[in-house]
Order: structure tokens, then C-alpha cells, then sequence
């Protein structure tokens, strides 16, 4: 029997989200809710499953097993505490909330009701990804050095005109970093491990009528000793691919959208020679650094995939709301940290 997927939300992700449950194996969207019943309607009538404006109505529905929460980011708490208390399992678009104490409040309510929780970030799904992560827990990368991330992305005035929550601290619960950069700052600390401090600066320097940063900095240390920056911008035309680097003593990496840009250790394997001969047949496009529509949903069906793998066989998810809990711990500090002008030490 299909576990049966409800979509909380019907914006732009929606879509992404309702492409990659179609592709998972032993799952199926049943039902979407958005507060606007003709939103709704038109969503349901578009993907094939039943509309509702109520949460409660939705939430009463014997076939829906598991909730997608894909409203603003601000808004993720309620619909994912409800389902949680319906029984429902859920998995929310990220950030995991915009607040430490709202993603708490999720996260305790989901342990409470006893049902399973993930947080999308699908770059760590990537290949490219899990080949970067194989490395350092191999201990390819000798003593890590520098861990850096750039996320240097361009949005039109006319993206933050285009909805009231755009750019607020209420719903946006940031920028820059929180809306467009919390996916590699999430892989980041996948990869380099735990931030131990951060200092920071932030700026909205190109767009008007935004309260919310679209220009950020930061150096990190982690908790390994290493040394980080994070640059992300909403403001850099035309729009970059984002990218990551990894440095130690004994290699480096450099990862660019999906694709490994550098692969260059002091001690080579076998594996190497396919990754190295992969990176010459580059296909990563724009990516979103220009077009917020303009991603893919693989790794979305991934992250799904692994969702309902997680339900059947009643493990966790590999991206758990702890795991979301942490990115935000790190855009949270670095707004402290930009604001105060002082160091800011984690946890917070």
C-alpha cells in the first residue's frame, strides 16, 4: 500500500514537491491545503488529489499517512505541529522553521506524537555531494584547514514584490542567508562538522522595500579548529553558480552546484580516475542563481524516497529535525553576530 502525501502550501515548491512524490516508489499525493480554496483547487486539479482550505478538514482524511509543509518559512511551524498531533508523519521544506524555539517546538511535538520528521535540504543527496563526504570520513582531506561556501545569487526587485512575506523577518525570517543560502550552509557543516564560533557582517545594499539582509559574510571556526567563510547575496548579477570548498593538509575539493570542480589529494585511489574523468563532462546549469524556478526535483525525489523508506522500515530520516535544527542555529548566530559586531559562540 502508498503512503499517502498531503502538500500544506501550493507556491512555486509545491510543484517540485508534487513532481518528486510522483516518482517514489510506495508513495502517492492524495491532498493539498492552501488557505485560498481556488489556489487550492487548481493545484489539485492540476497534480490529481483532493483540495482542502481547512488543515483540520485535511488532517481528517484517513488516506493522507504524511504531511509536505510547503508554506512561507515562517509558517512551517503550524501545519507541521498539527500534523504531528493528527499522527500524521512530516516532512518540511527548509528552513526547518525561521527560530531555534520554533524548530524546538516542531521537533518535540513530532518526538511526542511519535512520528517520524525530515527537513529538505536534497544537495546532500547529490552524488557529488556523498563523494565529499566519503572523503572526509575517510580522512582524505589530512587535518581540515578551510571549509568555505558562496551562494552569489542575483533576484529582482520585482521576486521581492511579488509576495508580502518576501523579505520580511516574519515569514522570510531573513534573506540572503536563510532563504537562498541555508541549503550549502546546511552541506557545509555536513561536511566540515560542527561551527564553533562565527563573526559576522550583513548589508542590504540593492533592494528596496526588503527588511532582510541581501548581502552577508561571515567567518566561522569549527569546532575541529578549522577556519570558514560564508558569502551569500541576492545582489550579485548575474547570478553564480554556488559552490564549496574543502582544504586540508592532504586535499582539497571543490564542489560547484552538483558538479566536483577540484578532486586533488596527496594520496590517489582507484576511484579517483572515474571522478576525475566525470568532471570533465560538466552539466550543471544556473541552477536557481538567477530563477528561483529554475532548479531541479531530483534531489527532492531523493529526499522523498528516503522519507518513506524511513516510515516502512521505522528509522530515522537521514535529515531529522536535529539535523535541520543546526543550519538555522548557524543563520541565527550569524545575524547575532552581524548585529552585536561582537563573536558569537555556538550552541547558542
Amino acid at each position: 500500500m502508498s503512503l499517502g502525501i498531503a502538500i500544506v502550501g501550493t507556491g512555486m515548491i509545491s510543484q517540485f514537491h508534487a513532481r518528486a512524490i510522483g516518482e517514489v516508489r510506495g508513495a502517492k499525493l492524495v491532498a493539498c491545503c492552501d488557505r485560498i480554496a481556488e489556489r487550492a483547487d487548481a493545484f489539485a486539479e492540476e497534480v490529481g488529489c483532493t483540495s482542502y482550505s481547512s488543515m483540520e478538514k485535511m488532517l481528517a482524511d484517513p488516506a493522507v499517512d504524511a504531511v509536505s509543509v510547503a508554506t512561507p518559512s515562517g509558517a512551517h511551524m503550524e501545519p507541521a505541529v498539527a500534523a504531528a498531533k493528527a499522527g500524521k508523519h512530516v516532512i518540511v521544506e527548509k528552513p526547518l522553521e525561521i527560530t531555534l524555539q520554533r524548530c524546538d517546538r516542531i521537533i518535540n511535538e513530532c518526538e511526542k506524537s511519535g512520528v517520524k520528521l525530515s527537513t529538505f535540504f536534497p544537495s546532500r543527496f547529490h552524488d557529488s555531494s556523498v563523494k565529499m563526504k566519503r572523503a572526509v570520513d575517510e580522512g582524505r582531506f589530512g587535518r581540515l584547514t578551510l571549509g568555505d561556501a558562496y551562494v552569489k545569487w542575483f533576484r529582482t526587485q520585482e521576486y521581492y514584490d511579488s509576495g508580502a512575506w518576501r523579505g520580511t523577518w516574519k515569514l522570510d525570517g531573513g534573506g540572503a542567508l536563510m532563504n537562498q543560502a541555508v541549503h550549502t550552509v546546511d552541506l557545509l557543516t555536513w561536511l566540515m562538522g560542527p561551527v564553533a564560533e562565527i563573526q559576522a557582517q550583513t548589508a542590504t545594499l540593492a533592494h528596496k522595500r526588503i527588511e532582510v539582509e541581501d548581502v552577508a559574510t561571515a567567518t566561522l571556526r569549527f569546532e575541529n579548529g578549522a577556519l570558514g567563510v560564508i558569502e551569500a547575496s541576492t545582489a550579485v548579477y548575474p547570478g553564480y553558480l554556488k559552490r564549496i570548498e574543502l582544504h586540508g593538509d592532504q586535499g582539497t575539493a571543490v564542489l560547484e552546484e552538483e558538479d566536483l570542480k577540484v578532486w586533488d589529494f596527496t594520496k590517489k585511489t582507484r576511484a579517483d580516475a572515474a571522478i576525475l574523468k566525470a568532471m570533465q563532462e560538466s552539466r550543471s546549469t544556473g541552477g536557481g542563481a538567477a530563477d528561483p524556478s529554475a532548479i531541479g526535483h531530483h534531489g527532492h525525489t531523493a529526499q522523498f524516497r528516503d522519507f518513506v523508506s524511513a516510515i516502512n522500515n521505522d528509522r530515522a530520516p537521514a535529515i531529522d529535525g536535529h539535523e535541520g535544527r543546526r543550519s538555522v542555529e548557524i543563520v541565527v548566530a550569524i545575524y547575532k553576530a552581524a548585529k552585536s559586531g561582537k563573536t558569537v559562540k555556538l550552541p547558542l
